[in-house]
Parts: C-alpha cells; structure tokens; sequence
C-alpha cells in the first residue's frame, strides 16, 4: 500500500505543477478585447481560439485527476488498523511497568498496602494526622 500512496501522492504533485503552468499561460478575457482594437496579435500556434479551447480543456482534466488523487489521498489516510482505540491508546498500552514491592511481616497500616512505599519503623503509626478544619471558603489550613 505504501507503494500506492506514493504513485499517487507523485501524480497529484505532479498534476499541480502542471494545472500552476497552464493556469499562468492562459490569457484573462481581458486579452482578447485587446487584440480585436489591434494592440494584439490573435494570431497563435492553435488559431485564434484554439489556444483557449485546448488550454482550459486540459485544465479541466488535470483539475480532474488532481481532485481524483486528493480523494485518494484522504480515503488512505482515514484508513485504520485492525487495532481498536486511538493513536493514544495505542500509546498507553505498554506503560512502564514499576517492580512490585511486596511487604514484610513487620509492615502494619496503609504503608504495607501501597507499592513502592517503605515499611514503617517498628512503634509508630502509619496513619496521616487529621487536617484542621477550614473557617471559611478557600481557606488555608495552618501547621
């Protein structure tokens, strides 16, 4: 598939260049009242309309492949793999994974039962002390 993509990617960038170059050649409606006073010559390698006839009809068919590719393009580009989830799922899967910690005999309290936590010394508590209680909204507990 990657094959694919990059012919068509190659196609669509070449298509632009392409349509960027007959776009800048073709003359603006303006031209031709210019040539019918004589400050012109109408005169050119396709006749005096040919030009414009063969240069627009070109455009249209680079402007339809270009738009062809570009449909491609995001068609293959929302393509998704057999894999359930996002880009980020697929990213948390393997996380980093901490060794396990199991506790000794001596280990009492909350400290046994959170990994990677060190045991409590014998004869003391494991416990948090309580939080004084806040006068007021948005007050800040003092020490």
């Amino acid at each position: 598939m990657n094959v694919m993509l990059t012919v068509v990617l190659a196609l669509q960038i070449l298509t632009a260049l392409a349509m960027i170059g007959l776009i800048l050649v073709q003359h603006g409606k303006g031209a031709d009242m210019g040539a019918a006073f004589g400050s012109g010559s109408s005169g050119s390698l396709f006749g005096a309309t040919g030009s414009a006839n063969f240069l627009s009809r070109t455009t249209a068919v680079l402007a339809a492949v270009f738009f062809g590719c570009t449909l491609m393009l995001a068609y293959f580009g929302n393509l998704r793999p057999d894999e359930t989830g996002t880009v980020l799922d697929r990213g948390a899967a393997a996380p980093a994974v901490a060794p396990a910690v199991t506790p000794s005999p001596a280990a009492s309290g909350a400290a046994a039962q959170i990994p990677g936590t060190a045991p409590a010394a014998p004869g003391t508590s494991t416990t948090a002390a309580p939080l004084p209680a806040a006068s007021g909204v948005g007050a800040i507990p003092v020490k």
